[in-house]
């Protein structure tokens, strides 16, 4: 007796799927860095007072930006940090004739979507406590803005050269 073998003709097209999950484990991500180095490091920012006129009016710093990138909504703070404050010079300071009594920051130009504190505005004063300058940022990669210091030291402090920092803190709202 012999065998009959059938195929069985398909009239469409095979299919075959697979399926994967992928899982993404999502942190919160922050980051402040001035935008001419790269770095949470600025560079050097002087600022000369050559005569009477730079004592009575003060003098004015070029502008400095700056970028945070995060996954949320922000605020930008900052202050002065006199824990490195140097002075080199024939004087005498004391802790009352330091900077922070000097320095004002200004936010000039703001792309962060959020809003400039209104003492930033102008000119506004710094001290050693931390100050929100820009309320509710927009997260995003490429928030910016740009400052300038403004410094009036009067006529009390010797004259010398005086060192210390300007730290801003980006904070997530």
């Amino acid at each position: 007796m012999s065998k009959v073998g059938y195929a069985q003709v398909s009239t469409g097209n095979a299919m075959g799927t697979a399926q994967q999950t992928i899982q993404l484990s999502l942190t919160t991500a922050l980051d402040i860095s001035f935008t001419n180095s790269n770095s949470a490091n600025g560079s050097m920012v002087s600022m000369s007072f050559n005569d009477a006129n730079d004592y009575a009016n003060g003098v004015e710093s070029g502008e400095q930006e700056l970028r945070v990138r995060s996954n949320k909504n922000f605020k930008v703070g900052a202050k002065i940090d006199l824990s490195n404050f140097t002075y080199v010079g024939p004087g005498n300071v004391n802790p009352s004739q330091s900077p922070s009594n000097a320095v004002q920051l200004k936010v000039t130009s703001n792309n962060t979507g959020g809003s400039i504190v209104a003492g930033f505005v102008g000119y506004g004063s710094l001290n050693t406590s931390d100050k929100d300058i820009i309320l509710n940022g927009v997260n995003g990669n490429d928030q910016k803005f740009k400052v300038k210091y403004k410094c009036n030291p009067g006529w009390a402090m010797p004259a010398g050269t005086y060192t210390f920092a300007i730290v801003y803190t980006a904070t997530q709202q």
